[in-house]
């Protein structure tokens, strides 16, 4: 499906765009703003907004040029492919709509059941570039690991000089019109560790409000952990062990281990709004393992492909999910 072309000629969602997930438009009730936090506020205030609202989203916490810098290096590896536009430079990472965007099929996306290769045969050079990318030196051994975001989630978590920044990371991309991430929340996918992990959600360049950014739903986390408790009790009352029920419960979602694949259905069903907002480089979000997020498709008027990485921190003297020590990979059983 062409990019620029919307699917609806509907009402506006939020601020006179238009926000489609996989299952349509999100209507105005549907959508609230997401709240942004200066990283230099007080401490103790920041902690005080992650746990009542299950995030805290810091506004330009990283220097916007070593984001920059990133993105310009993960789209010369992906250039090969053919991903981008002619004429125009690595860094501003604009898709060639020339081109099938079937063919450029984001990592993660939930589009592929246990965590697979997505795509068909046209997308294996794109496919394994953007699988490369992970274990390049800029991204794995400089961007993950960057002191001022260490810092921040030391601070904000209290853990100090106990703060674990987890191996496995998912460096995502979503060129415009492909499927959106779908409903869930990140328990799922750290089922063997303390429910006390940090995701930081790092957005590698601007995003526009239309451009595919992360949303979440209001008050989520608490709905999650309702969703966990309901299903724990359910499980032990079945007669089943504690590992049983893990296993349990992730048959229980999704063949993808999301709750769901439509984000629009998910706020009917639950009355939560999606809280929306447009990214800038250097912006990330921390959130709770009990949030629940998703993310709008990519229908940017420039075609601007959106480029996030999902990172998790730990407390590194308690137990944590171990599966996540090594580099992600397709099928990996995560």
């Amino acid at each position: 499906m062409p990019h620029a072309e919307s699917p609806e000629p509907e009402t506006p969602s939020f601020n006179g765009e238009k926000l489609y997930v996989n299952d349509g438009l999100l209507r105005p009730e549907q959508v609230g703003p997401l709240k942004p936090s200066s990283p230099h506020l007080p401490v103790e205030e920041l902690r005080k907004r992650y746990e009542e609202d299950g995030y805290v989203f810091l506004k330009a916490l990283l220097p916007r040029e070593d984001v920059l810098e990133a993105r310009e290096e993960y789209f010369k590896r992906l250039a090969p492919s053919g991903v981008l536009k002619p004429g125009t430079a690595a860094v501003e990472g604009i898709f060639d709509d020339t081109k099938d965007a079937a063919d450029y099929p984001g990592i993660g996306a939930g589009a592929s059941p246990g965590n697979g290769r997505p795509g068909a045969s046209t997308a294996e050079v794109f496919v394994d570039l953007a699988l490369q990318a992970h274990y390049d030196d800029w991204y794995k051994e400089k961007f993950c690991k960057h002191p001022v975001l260490k810092d921040a989630i030391a601070r904000i978590s209290g853990w100090g000089d106990d703060t674990l920044a987890v191996r496995r990371s998912l460096l995502r991309n979503n060129t415009p019109g492909n499927k959106a991430i779908g409903v869930h929340y990140d328990q799922i996918f750290l089922r063997y560790g303390e429910p006390t992990s940090f995701t930081a959600w790092v957005p590698m360049g601007d995003i526009s409000l239309t451009g595919g950014g992360l949303i979440y739903l209001e008050n989520g986390h608490t709905l999650g952990r309702e969703i966990e408790a309901d299903f724990t009790r359910k499980a032990k009352e079945s007669g089943l062990t504690d590992e049983e029920a893990k296993y349990a419960f992730n048959q229980n979602m999704l063949s993808t281990g999301l709750l769901a694949d439509g984000p629009r259905e998910y706020s009917e069903s639950f009355g939560r709004r999606w809280l929306v907002t447009p990214y800038e480089a250097g912006d990330v979000v921390l959130h709770t393992p009990y949030t629940i997020h998703a993310s709008t498709r990519n229908f940017d008027t420039n075609s601007v492909i959106r480029v996030g990485t999902d990172l998790r921190f730990v407390n590194g003297s308690r137990p944590w999910d171990k599966r996540w020590d090594h580099d992600y990979e397709f099928n990996d059983g995560v």
